[in-house]
């Protein structure tokens, strides 16, 4: 089967059912694709519908939709209007009748502990948060680095700090020092919410010796918050060390804040060419617009629905998952642990026992997942499961059939969804309208005049290209914190007013886009272009192929070659005859011409924390160059064999 095949078609009784299908219709447009076109030709009346969908409460009504005075680079939204995104997200569902009892915020931790708030009893947490934080000297446009695990705790605090008119700065829970005061420093933050640790794979892990360490290094620290999860005996800093409990007593609550719609809500960093990293800029009427919208709108999620992304407050799903739900009136659920621990089946433990809805998961996951068969997913009944999202990664091919097949019984749409943190969410999705193919996208998501330029900025199609988008969208980065100048240079400098984002991608005659890689992950080989993904596909596809990754390196003759690592399944030795059939596979595929000139076994392959593979950082250890920041990869020591394998470098 090749990935333009669709599998999943909507039927019609399914297709009018979606929130998407009935707000086209209530703007009078029932084609999906005429909708999308207005939705990139007309992006004013687009955003100014879509708030009005989502139900978006503005406490002064905005006078302009779009404001482009400062150029397409630096859009203002909503101009004039007054909201605070907590008040979308908690206190229109807590104070209404009919939803206060539903179900907000679901937590299971490592060790099988739960705990279940309502909109009405998350609204009192938040209000008593926010009380303590201003009663101990956290105030409007202060930055908050949050440096927390998978807890209710991580949610209140965020919701406390926007109510309050703050900002808050999520690092991911399992970034060292260095990495965390690198993000302290970036922002200049004034404080930071911490916990004493969590727990992982049943044991312990300490959190706040880590977070010592990091403030040791960030001088603009003045109170460190520290919630209490595991109980441990942990260093305590007299004056400046406060427990989470005692902020939260003896205090009254506070009228949230009347922020503009504009107003900074959050600073997230994400990962730079350069090693250090980027604070994208997102507003109240930004991030958690477009999250909500993806969600509530493509993804359909609903009130009264579960949303259960597997991710970290650190990278963007994190946020996405809480505003993505929250403001839809949808459950959200958190989980500290593992997915395979302390059994395989741990995740569709928890998907069914909790009646997901929607459950996000990454490629990488699926594979890893792979490995345990059916079984561990055959005993539970995930028949309130209706979407499954996917990020992080390009899929390929077995893997995205074997979870819609295996798992989704060819009955659950996945929802392959693909943008960034300067985003706020997705680039190209799999819109419910409209048949899904396996790891592509049926559609640019609506509003996103997304396409795929040549190097003469010209739309092709069935060619490898420059993902690009033609025109500003809501929850579009508003630059980065204090460099707007590496915000231009890194979006905006190859073509006037159009944002290029860094992946290649590729549009075939059906329609289905596809992403091969990143931009500078791309091959060159003899002038023909090839992504990594089309080599890693096909290497994965093999029974005892776990997973691969493919890097260019120089070529006297061609300019550059492939080369491919591979990590095999059962501890099974890459034996010359596994090499030829996996190079013939190759050849078969995708033809003499761009055959690897090396294919290399490992024991494992370098990924960040959240399971990313990282063929930067692979090409630059193979090649005996500078690796780099290394803070956010998980584990450093697969670096060593790689090195190793390099032929200039001797065993």
């Amino acid at each position: 089967m090749s990935g333009n095949e669709a599998v999943w078609f909507p039927k019609e009784d399914y297709l009018q059912q979606t929130r998407l299908y009935q707000w086209m219709n209530k703007t009078g447009l029932t084609n999906y694709d005429e909708f999308f076109q207005k939705s990139i030709v007309d992006t004013s009346w687009f955003w100014d519908e879509a708030v009005k969908e989502l139900g978006i409460l503005w406490d002064t009504p905005y006078q302009k939709t779009l404001d482009l005075t400062n150029g397409v680079k630096y859009p203002r939204w909503f101009t004039g209007g007054k909201m605070n995104i907590y008040t979308n997200s908690v206190e229109k569902w807590a104070k209404n009748e009919q939803t206060k009892g539903n179900k907000a915020v679901i937590w299971v931790g490592d060790d099988g502990s739960e705990q279940t708030f309502t909109f009405e009893e998350l609204m009192n947490e938040v209000e008593q948060t926010a009380a303590g934080l201003l009663a101990t000297g956290v105030k409007r446009g202060d930055v908050v680095t949050i440096y927390l695990p998978m807890l209710p705790e991580t949610v209140t605090a965020i919701l406390a700090i926007a109510k309050i008119g703050a900002i808050f700065s999520p690092a991911f829970s399992g970034y060292g020092a260095e990495a965390v005061a690198a993000r302290i420093d970036a922002s200049q933050a004034k404080f930071l919410i911490t916990a004493d640790g969590f727990f992982r794979r049943g044991k312990v892990v300490n959190m706040k010796k880590e977070c010592d360490r990091a403030v040791s290094l960030s001088p603009t620290i003045e109170k460190v918050f520290v919630i209490r999860r595991t109980g441990q005996e942990i260093p305590w800093t007299k004056g400046r060390d406060l427990e989470w409990s005692d902020i939260r007593k003896n205090v009254s609550p506070s009228k949230t804040v009347d922020t503009y719609g504009n107003d900074p809500l959050m600073l997230i960093y994400t990962s730079g060419t350069t090693g250090k990293p980027k604070g994208a800029v997102h507003t109240h009427a930004g991030f958690p617009i477009k999250a909500a919208f993806d969600a509530g709108i493509c993804m359909d999620v609903k009130p009264g629905d579960t949303l259960f992304w597997y991710t970290d407050m650190g990278w963007m799903m994190g946020p996405f998952l809480i505003f993505g739900g929250l403001v839809n009136g949808s459950a959200i659920l958190l989980f500290e642990g593992t997915p395979d621990y302390p059994n395989a089946d741990r995740i569709w433990n928890i998907t069914a026992d909790h009646s997901v809805t929607h459950l996000g998961i990454s490629p990488t996951l699926v594979r890893s997942l792979m490995k345990y068969g059916s079984s561990s997913a055959d005993s539970f009944n995930l028949e309130n499961l209706r979407v499954i999202g996917s990020s992080g990664e390009p899929w390929n091919l077995e893997p995205w059939m074997w979870l819609f097949e295996t798992i989704g019984k060819n009955r659950i749409p996945i929802v392959n969804y693909s943008g960034g943190t300067e985003i706020s969410g997705g680039i190209l999705g799999n819109v419910l309208v409209k048949p899904i193919s396996p790891i592509t996208f049926n559609s640019p998501l609506p509003g996103m005049d997304a396409h795929v330029y040549n190097e003469q900025a010209e739309s092709v199609i069935s060619q490898v290209g420059e993902l690009v988008i033609g025109k500003p969208w809501v929850g579009m980065t508003n630059g980065f914190w204090n460099e707007n100048e590496r915000y231009e240079d890194t979006y905006w400098s190859r073509w006037p007013d159009t944002w290029v984002h860094g992946d290649w991608a590729i549009i075939d005659e059906h329609g289905f886009w596809t992403i091969t890689g990143r931009s500078d992950d791309i091959l060159n080989v003899a002038g023909k272009r090839l992504g990594p993904s089309e080599l890693e596909s096909i290497l994965a596809a093999h029974e005892d192929v776990l997973e691969s990754a493919t890097i260019g390196v120089p070529d006297s003759v061609k300019g550059e070659t492939a080369v491919c690592f591979v990590v095999l399944q059962n501890k099974l030795l890459l034996s010359p005859e596994l090499k030829l059939e996996l190079l013939k596979r190759i050849e078969r595929q995708l033809g003499k011409a761009l055959l690897p000139s090396m294919i290399y076994q490992v024991s494992e392959l370098p990924k960040t924390k959240n399971g990313k593979i990282l063929r930067r950082v692979i090409k630059a250890a193979f090649l005996q160059k500078d690796t780099g920041d290394l803070t956010s990869i998980d584990n450093p020591s697969a670096l060593n064999q790689i090195k190793s394998l390099h032929p200039t470098v001797k065993e």
